[in-house]
């Protein structure tokens, strides 16, 4: 066994530092952000507050969430954050499959539409014209349907099926396995690292989608958690202040509004995070390299 020198442990202590500061890094905004949400008005409009809290209130997050209509918007985010990711997760891990296998007729042709489609896009205006067309403004499937396969993550996924022993599928065909049974009893159930972590990708896309919920959705029944937040930011600069009365204004700034709706948003995904974060690494990594 190597024994460590000394150059070896200053070089240890030196990464081990730099990984600290980086991490740290990483977390002083979102313990700036977290403290403007819970300190004083007064302090966060005289831009005193940094990582720590000046002034201990509720208030800011207590009026962000006191809504009626922030409920049914996350019952709303929640809805197409779910059905939206489990038809993607279904519909990119098929799609991925038959693309895997070299001896597709025409699979050079095919992956070269799909790469297109990612390249380039048709835009803001003809997608409008076609939800239209498609009597899907004000529905929620205008916000799913068009997000149901990503190139990307089909490929992530294609990649890592390629990475499997072929040997796997020729002995199930040599057992009078047919596709699909290969496909749902022993391809997918290897494959839970890369469809965890394409399932993270795709609900954090669904929850924190607020552009074409804007587009898309006029009636506030249907408004989910970002496009309801991103109101609440515009009016917290507003007079109206969303319509709330002196009283509840009494401690409440516009800049701690918009660090209040942030840790608002943000919440649902880090306690969903750490469930997946033991097939995350791994499933990008193997999904993302051959062999």
């Amino acid at each position: 066994m190597h024994k460590k020198t000394l150059s070896d442990w200053t070089f240890d202590i030196c990464i081990y530092l730099v990984l600290l500061l980086c991490g740290l890094a990483t977390l002083l905004p979102l313990a700036n952000i977290l403290s403007k949400a819970i300190s004083d008005e007064s302090a966060v409009i005289s831009g005193k507050v940094g990582i720590f809290p000046i002034g201990f209130q509720l208030d800011t997050m207590k009026y962000v969430v006191s809504s009626s209509q922030f409920l049914h918007s996350i019952g709303v985010s929640i809805l197409i954050t779910v059905v939206g990711t489990v038809l993607a997760i279904v519909i990119t891990a098929l799609t991925a499959y038959p693309l895997s296998k070299r001896h597709l007729p025409g699979i050079s042709i095919i992956m070269v539409l799909f790469i297109f489609t990612m390249m380039f896009n048709g835009g803001i205006i003809p997608n409008y014209l076609l939800m239209k067309k498609l009597h899907l403004i004000n529905s929620l499937w205008s916000l799913m349907l068009p997000a149901l396969i990503s190139v990307f993550n089909m490929l992530v996924i294609k990649s890592y099926y390629e990475s499997l022993p072929e040997a796997l599928e020729e002995s199930a065909k040599m057992d009078g396995a047919r596709n699909f049974t290969i496909l749902f009893r022993i391809i997918l159930p290897l494959s839970v690292p890369v469809i965890a972590t394409i399932a993270l990708f795709y609900a954090v896309y669904f929850w924190n989608d607020f552009f074409n919920p804007m587009l898309y959705i006029n009636d506030a029944g249907l408004k989910p958690l970002q496009l309801y937040l991103r109101d609440i930011v515009m009016d917290a600069d507003s007079s109206s202040a969303v319509n709330k009365s002196v009283d509840d204004m009494m401690n409440v700034s516009p800049e701690g509004i918009r660090a209040a709706t942030v840790i608002a948003s943000i919440i649902p995904m880090l306690l969903v995070y750490p469930y997946l974060q033991k097939h995350f690494v791994k499933g990008v990594l193997i999904g993302s390299v051959k062999g």
